[in-house]
């Protein structure tokens, strides 16, 4: 079966692109063309923005009461629910997650957002009724920001998507989501099933593209509000063209956490969780903690362990199950992982594990090898700069008040995790790290919880009833005059 398409999805159909331009959608572990699609032009955007802003503006989704817009969302999440391992599978291909994580984190938590955000809507205050200061009573409306532009990265496509597509939706939003270049073929799918379940047309619209299109869909004055996921730089970009506008933004962006080691940690149980926490999609992920902070006096037996850990890991075709690390979901990618390699020895770190060159047995796919580095300092650019590729800084330090400082001392503040056998000072540290997401010898995203980050790691928070209310305006009204 050919993953080729032809056409966007715009205004409820699927609709010709204005120009020839095409994707390539290249295959990370063989090289080799998987699918073409086309390429989205600044007209096909303002087709997109143009359906979008009808459908808000005159048609019925934003004018439907949150229970009739729920009951749409839910007839696409029991659709969605059928098709998770086919997403996981499209993810895989497009973009080289290892099928173990996309079959974890790439399909199946994007249906539990879902599942979620739907029980988050049904509870959600979407009016209420306060008493007054100066009346008897005040109504609180929560009101659809407008027409959002969604714009999901390539690392996790449609667990990005999701966040943002589905809250707009219930709480009457219309949308109109750029996939990245690299992954455009799962909302392929996520369009199928969107019409399926009867979603109006033009409430959810389709067009794959690069930066530059990207840009005008942000500048785009038909836009009321930007949901994005990248990196920070970009993210300054987009604040910068939305603050310009006073256009609603939220950005979900980098980050360079740390986890911190205590000498009470089982050592074990510490490995088997930065294998995940650490190198989750072969370490193309904004939340991995890729600097591993131990203390002196148990640095020496970290790093054996560490190193002992990453060098047993799979390398190898995301597609057979063993695999545990994957390769880079694009040639610039590997070349950049690359250059920080050599960087960090440049810099006197020493390599542990790992270091340039491909991966054992493999000749071909855009593979790095997985990379421990020792005798680091949190002032080298591996240690605060965002890598996004398996690649690991063990930094050492002198007391718990110290582990603290390295962590926050970092332009990001996104995640982290503190390793012990005491939850309790586990929590203490995990209230002094400036982080939006902490975990005490774990680390996950409670999609009841909000997730986004301090400082250059974003502004707003997904998930949770502040991921919903980042769609909504505010309205005040005062049913009665007020007694003079």
């Amino acid at each position: 079966m050919t993953l080729d398409r032809d056409a966007f999805y715009i205004d409820g159909q699927w609709a010709a692109p204005a120009t020839s331009a095409t994707l390539q959608v290249v295959s990370p572990h063989s090289e080799q063309v998987v699918a073409t699609v086309p390429e989205g032009s600044a007209a096909d955007v303002d087709a997109a923005v143009a359906a979008a802003r009808r459908a808000f503006d005159e048609g019925p989704w934003p004018r439907m009461s949150p229970e009739e817009r729920i009951e749409v969302v839910q007839a696409f999440s029991g659709l969605y629910a059928g098709k998770v391992a086919e997403m996981a599978d499209l993810i895989t291909t497009e973009m080289g997650a290892p099928t173990s994580f996309s079959n974890l984190a790439q399909s199946p938590a994007p249906w539990m957002q879902i599942e979620a955000f739907l029980g988050i809507a049904r509870a959600f205050p979407w009016e209420e009724t306060r008493p007054g200061v100066l009346g008897p009573e005040v109504i609180v409306r929560r009101e659809p920001v407008g027409v959002v532009a969604a714009i999901p990265p390539w690392n996790v496509p449609q667990f990005t998507t999701i966040s943002k597509v589905v809250p707009a939706l219930l709480a009457g939003n219309t949308v109109v989501v750029k996939p990245a270049p690299e992954t455009p073929l799962d909302t392929y799918l996520m369009a199928e099933l969107l019409e399926e379940a009867g979603v109006p047309a033009g409430v959810v619209n389709i067009v794959a593209a690069g930066r530059e299109v990207g840009e005008h869909l942000v500048a785009h004055p038909g836009i009321d509000k930007v949901a994005f996921t990248g990196s920070t730089a970009a993210g300054r970009k987009i604040a910068a063209v939305c603050g310009e506008q006073l256009k609603r933004v939220s950005l979900e962006l980098g980050g360079k956490s740390a986890a911190i080691v205590l000498d009470d940690a089982d050592l074990a149980a510490t490995m088997e969780g930065l294998k995940f926490v650490a190198l989750m999609n072969s370490g193309q992920a904004c939340v991995a903690q890729t600097r591993i902070l131990a203390s002196r006096a148990n640095y020496d037996a970290v790093v054996g362990a560490l190193a002992e850990t990453v060098s047993g890991m799979v390398v190898g075709d995301p597609a057979d199950p063993a695999t545990e690390i994957g390769p880079m979901v694009a040639r610039r990618q590997q070349e950049r992982v690359e250059k920080y390699i050599a960087l960090g020895q440049e810099e006197g770190a020493r390599v542990v594990v790992g270091g340039n060159g491909m991966p054992d047995g493999l000749d071909r796919g855009w593979y790095v090898r997985p990379t421990v580095f020792a005798d680091v300092d949190n002032r080298m650019r591996i240690a605060q700069e965002e890598i996004f590729g398996p690649v690991l800084s063990v930094i050492a330090y002198d007391d718990v008040d110290d582990a603290v400082r390295i962590a926050n001392d970092s332009d990001y503040g996104l995640a982290g995790t503190v390793w012990t056998g005491d939850p309790d000072a586990g929590l203490d540290v995990a209230r002094r790290v400036r982080a939006g997401t902490y975990g005490v010898n774990t680390y996950t995203m409670d999609f009841a919880a909000p997730f986004g980050g301090f400082k250059a790691s974003g502004i707003g928070r997904e998930f949770g009833p502040e991921g919903l209310a980042q769609y909504t305006e505010l309205k005040a009204i005062y049913p009665t005059a007020p007694a003079m």
